[in-house]
């Protein structure tokens, strides 16, 4: 199996996959035209990237059958257009979620501490203790969470150690206000944490911001989280609250943040942007990060050595499961449910010709098959075939389909 890997990526990747018998291509610095090009021309079926975009025009150069997003989001993929093409997707989900937390909360103590503005004031002669003695400090505070996957599991983790209460929303809790249940906390990873501080739902994310102290978003970047934090819900924010973004740009409306710095005096640690460059090194200018109260990083939320190594280690994985067993452990682009409507169960002997049997009465009756499953009983003598859909078999058609084949044991249609 070829692999061309078009990001910077660790050396332990690269010897992971070559352990596990890939032909390894490292072009880290491939982008656009080129990328396409080598995708054509070195006849790889499985490519890995990190930040770089995966166009339609590279999905048809080459023979893919699988890419990689080493890393959690996926955005910058045309995950639609590698659908239609019967590529898979898959990604690293939660190996980057310790860095991105550590980065936030660095954020948030950065700003309350205006530890930036510190050591700029140091480095530049001045001595102003009676200035930056003012911080507000974070125990007893309360951290509101948008989103609670990987990293807000992570957030809640550390404020723990902080000593600052949780108000959280996620798509999973939408519309409750009340505490977490230990059940709820144990399934979370969060049980050891839950007897130090208050964690509690809010039934918005305008709820969230109401009572938060501090607000850290994330969410994954979709439809229904585009613009989330906005004008409105930026309002129900405390004077001098913080918000923190390590999630996506296009989750934040970043105008509206800005106004919310001026007017009322909200401070902003931030890592990603909408308008980020599309490579490592470029100019970059955003006016909100110009602004006072406001710190901004380079998108290095899991640029640590430890998330890519982790990272690295789940690309290798995600590539062997898919070189020795066909399967691709967190496919991001698999349909939840089929349009099927109907189970065909065949139980058979298990011998050549008998589901080619079943495919062609079902071929011949226009009904289009959506998932089947074959399973065969000890001894290999029998099996059972579960065959879903499009549409309903006739009766006629089942009793052809029983009687045309003696291998046919038994036949039986489910409604789904």
């Amino acid at each position: 199996m070829k692999v061309l890997v078009a990001d910077k990526f660790e050396k332990s990747g690269i010897d992971g996959l070559t352990a596990a018998g890939c032909d390894v291509v490292y072009e880290p610095d491939l982008k656009d035209d080129a990328l396409a090009q080598a995708i054509a021309s070195s006849g790889a079926d499985v490519l890995v990237v990190r930040g770089t975009k995966v166009t339609a025009p590279m999905l048809d150069a080459g023979r893919l059958s699988l890419i990689v997003r080493a890393g959690a989001g996926y955005n910058t993929i045309d995950v639609a257009g590698a659908s239609t093409r019967g590529i898979y997707v898959s990604n690293c989900p939660g190996k980057n979620a310790i860095a991105v937390a550590e980065l936030a909360f660095g954020l948030i103590l950065s700003l309350d501490r205006r530890i930036p503005d510190n050591v700029r004031e140091l480095r530049a002669g001045s001595w102003n203790k009676k200035e930056y003695s003012r911080a507000q400090g974070l125990y007893g505070r309360t951290l509101g969470l948008l989103g609670v996957g990987s990293i807000g599991r992570e957030m809640i983790r550390r404020a723990g150690g902080f000593g600052m209460n949780v108000v959280l929303w996620s798509r999973r809790f939408d519309g409750e206000r009340r505490p977490v249940t230990e059940v709820e906390a144990r399934e979370l990873g969060i049980e050891s944490v839950l007897r130090s501080i208050s964690i509690e739902l809010a039934p918005t994310p305008a709820d969230v911001a109401a009572r938060a102290d501090v607000l850290s978003v994330h969410v994954a970047l979709g439809a229904e989280t585009r613009g989330l934090v906005n004008a409105a819900l930026l309002a129900r924010l405390k004077p001098g609250a913080i918000v923190i973004n390590t999630a996506r740009g296009e989750v934040v409306d970043y105008a509206a943040l800005a106004a919310a710095v001026k007017e009322r005096n909200l401070r902003v640690g931030l890592d990603v942007y909408a308008n980020e460059p599309g490579s490592a090194t470029a100019p970059f200018h955003d006016d909100l990060v110009t602004l006072p109260g406001v710190y901004g990083t380079h998108h290095i939320g899991a640029s640590t050595d430890q998330a890519q190594e982790a990272i690295a280690a789940e690309t290798v994985r995600v590539v062997r499961s898919y070189k020795e067993t066909g399967h691709v452990p967190n496919v991001v682009n698999l349909a939840r449910r089929t349009p099927a409507t109907h189970m065909l169960v065949v139980r058979h002997r298990d011998r050549p010709g008998v589901l080619a049997h079943v495919f062609s009465h079902l071929r011949q009756a226009n009904l289009n098959v959506q998932e089947t499953e074959n399973i065969v009983f000890e001894g290999a003598q029998a099996a059972v075939a579960r065959i879903n859909l499009d549409g309903e078999p006739n009766a006629s058609l089942c009793e052809t389909i029983k009687s045309g084949n003696a291998d046919v044991l038994d036949l039986q249609l489910v409604r789904l």
